[in-house]
């Protein structure tokens, strides 16, 4: 096993540590033996005795420092970067470091949510100061060793030396250093001074994702699991009325099949719990058997009969709800500025345009799955989730339980997108191994994840502005939702304070359907809808498109609103630094272009769509991307990130569509479900400003431009505007080629 691969490590009895708190910091010590700092890395660290220096950091006595990595990892790559930003502070070498995934520790780990694209974001600070503050101490303790000052001893790369050039390993006063206080205040270092941030670093999984090792979810098991397959109503608005499963049971494999439900229904009783909750009111039919083979192929032997309990709704139904929704007067007004109906009155001209999007499942390409082990002792949760505290909080309340008799292991996921956000899964599996009070593991299907998972909801957005004198001088944008709307921040995104006159409603309509969070809430069809928008403002303005942003970026720059969430001048420098990468107005004969801006996730992005006409038809060659995230952790990490947020944007925005007919899904699987396919993804050129600014969010960012450049270029192409998602339907069912 080599360097970074070990994830042995990970399990929750790892964390045994006393506490010692200070300035807001816990850091937890065990007595250790000394680090070796000449040491070579072996074949098998496995083999290596490693012990306890706080909750974040094991050090070796063959002098190798094990960093957990405290948030979940779902391809987003901070199981990576964020042990990088400790190892800097910690200043060890990159290379004699493994990684392993931490456990739900609630007291050491802060924020342990993978959501939001706000990991990094959230415990830059906290990771800088735990390796900062751990290095510190390990100093102290050989200055007391040297009868020193500290301040005249260096450390680097696992090493302390003093003015005479003598060396300790930080091993060497490792126990030394545990009986110290922690220090309130330490040193971090110069940005210029990094050695490992800033710097490529490959994903510390890489081996085992291509050698198929264990790793995620579906391949955790235990002696003595029970596969589960679960049947859940086929329609939204069905309950369980009857089923018989003489058949099922009848097939090899097959241990029983039982029914869950009473306890959701007594959870969902006891009113608001968590924001991850969505569970259905029905009885749901388990399959328990020995492997997920039987237990699905069981599943399908049952024969159920469902009753209606609310209405079943279909797509047409919604786009008649929303269209009314746009048209209603009365709206939840999130931000309003100036004179409005005074504006759209003087106006020159008034511009006025209706978008639309379905709604969208979220497709992880590894389907909702989740091992618990219910004892009356204690319960063991362990699978992919990017919540794991709001598992654990929810199964205490299912099932009457301290949250301390529950502890929660985090695997590595195949996607989330935001669907593993919610907790329903992992409280189906806590439901089950109660009620046969076995080990279990939930297993669902790629059809299951389709048709009774949670959606991004269907929403439509009505945009209107007023010209006078060359200027815009007011903007109205009214967002019709289903079960929610755009949250409150949104509503100060670009163009909020660049237009005098300027507000923003939103209406819902509450349905049946279970909608959430999917990549870049709201933002991922908003951005195309305002980006489309802008386009055809300055076709009338006769502006260049991004000469347009830039003018109205002006106004908000030195702006005193303490609402506003984006910087004006942030969002300027991406906006030009695309500009001049993607050769904006000079591009050869024959090659339209598309540009698009957006501000989300506390990230500016800019983007440029390069596309071509083929026999005809639209096609995508190139994107050109500039983004500001401050500082950059692992430049290849953020790189992959925005160009699959990329080409996850253009192929939604291009071919997504999903509909439902009497409350059921109409796709089941990639069948009927088109997504982006591998000859049809551009080329995408990433480009990163310089700035020595926190870093912000990169998991999300690049998707909600994306659309909104390509239907800008097509248009640049074809001189026809977009206003439905999926594009396709808009160009009359044409194949973009890539």
């Amino acid at each position: 096993m080599k360097l970074h691969k070990n994830d042995n490590f990970s399990r929750r009895n790892f964390l045994k540590t006393s506490v010692l708190a200070s300035g807001g910091m816990l850091i937890g010590f065990n007595f250790l033996t000394a680090c070796k700092p000449e040491a070579k890395m072996p074949e098998d660290i496995a083999s290596l005795n490693f012990n306890d220096f706080n909750a974040y950091i094991k050090i070796s006595d063959k002098g190798y420092v094990t960093i957990f990595s405290p948030n979940p990892e779902i391809g987003q790559g901070v199981k990576t970067s964020m042990p990088m930003i400790i190892a800097e502070e910690l200043d060890v070498e990159w290379k004699n470091v493994t990684v392993a995934q931490g456990v739900l520790d609630i007291k050491n780990y802060k924020r342990q949510i993978a959501g939001g694209s706000q990991s990094i974001r959230s415990n830059w600070n906290v990771l800088r100061q735990t390796g900062a503050t751990a290095k510190q101490m390990l100093v102290t303790a050989a200055a007391n060793k040297w009868k020193v000052d500290a301040s005249t001893l260096k450390a680097s790369k696992g090493t302390i030396t003093n003015a005479n050039g003598e060396t300790l390993g930080y091993g060497d006063v490792v126990k030394e250093a545990a009986l110290l206080e922690v220090p309130e205040k330490v040193k971090l270092k110069e940005i210029k001074d990094f050695s490992i941030i800033g710097k490529d670093a490959i994903n510390v999984d890489i081996d085992k994702i291509i050698t198929g090792k264990p790793l995620f979810g579906l391949d955790y098991k235990t002696e003595g699991m029970l596969y589960a397959s679960v049947l859940r109503p086929p329609s939204f608005g069905q309950v369980l009325a009857s089923f018989d499963a003489t058949q099922a049971k009848n097939i090899s494999g097959v241990v029983d099949v039982i029914t869950i439900g009473d306890k959701a229904r007594k959870f969902l009783d006891k009113g608001y719990v968590s924001w991850t909750v969505a569970l259905s009111e029905s009885d749901k039919v388990v399959v328990l058997a020995t492997s997920t083979w039987a237990a699905i192929k069981a599943k399908k032997a049952i024969k159920a009969i469902w009753k209606d309990t609310s209405q079943l709704e279909s797509t047409e139904l919604h786009h008649q709800k929303l269209t009314s929704l746009l048209d209603r007067k009365k709206t939840k007004v999130l931000r309003e500025d100036g004179n409005l109906t005074k504006a759209f009155k003087e106006a020159d001209t008034v511009i006025e345009r209706v978008y639309s999007s379905p709604f969208l499942p979220h497709n992880c390409m590894e389907p909702m799955n989740f091992y618990a082990n219910v004892t009356a002792a204690k319960i063991d949760l362990v699978g992919p989730t990017q919540t794991p505290a709001e598992v654990q909080k929810s199964v205490a309340v299912l099932l009457d339980r301290k949250k301390e008799e529950i502890s929660v292991e985090m695997t590595r996921m195949g996607g989330g997108f935001g669907r593993r956000l919610y907790a329903d899964f992992a409280i189906e599996a806590a439901e089950i191994s109660n009620k046969v009070k076995k080990p279990i593991k939930m297993v669902s299907t790629r059809e299951d994840d389709m048709t009774t998972g949670i959606y991004k909801p269907s929403v439509k957005y009505s945009i209107k502005a007023s010209l006078k004198g060359g200027k815009i001088t007011g903007y109205h944008l009214k967002e019709a939702a289903i079960n929610g709307g755009m949250y409150g921040a949104i509503s100060n995104f670009f163009p909020a304070g660049c237009i005098p006159n300027f507000k923003v409603e939103s209406a819902t309509y509450n349905s049946n359907i279970t909608t959430g969070a999917w990549r870049a809430p709201y933002t991922n069809f908003l951005a195309f809808a305002e980006q489309s928008f802008f386009d055809e403002l300055a076709t009338e303005l006769k502006v260049d498109p991004i000469q347009l942003r830039l003018n109205l970026l002006q106004k908000v720059k030195n702006t005193t609103d303490k609402k506003i969430q984006y910087s004006g001048k942030r969002m300027e420098d991406v906006i030009k630094l695309v500009r001049q990468k993607g050769n904006w107005g000079k591009s050869s004969n024959g090659v339209y272009q598309g540009f698009a801006a957006y501000y989300s996730h506390n990230t500016h992005v800019a983007e440029i769509a390069d596309l071509v006409l083929q026999d005809g038809k639209p096609v995508i060659k190139k994107v050109t991307v500039a983004v500001d995230c401050g500082v950059v952790v692992n430049p290849t990490g953020a790189k992959n990130q925005v160009e699959g947020g990329v080409i996850d944007g253009i192929g939604h925005a291009m071919y997504a569509d999903f509909a439902f007919k009497d409350g059921k899904p109409q796709s089941k699987n990639f069948d009927s479900y088109r997504l982006i396919r591998m000859q049809e993804t551009p080329k995408v050129e990433v480009h990163f400003v310089q700035n020595e600014l926190s870093p912000t969010g990169l998991g999300e960012p690049a998707l909600p431009p994306a659309g909104g450049a390509v239907a800008n270029a097509i248009n640049a192409a074809l001189g026809k505007r977009m206003y439905n998602l999926p594009l396709v339907k808009e160009l009359e069912k044409s194949t973009i080629l890539g």
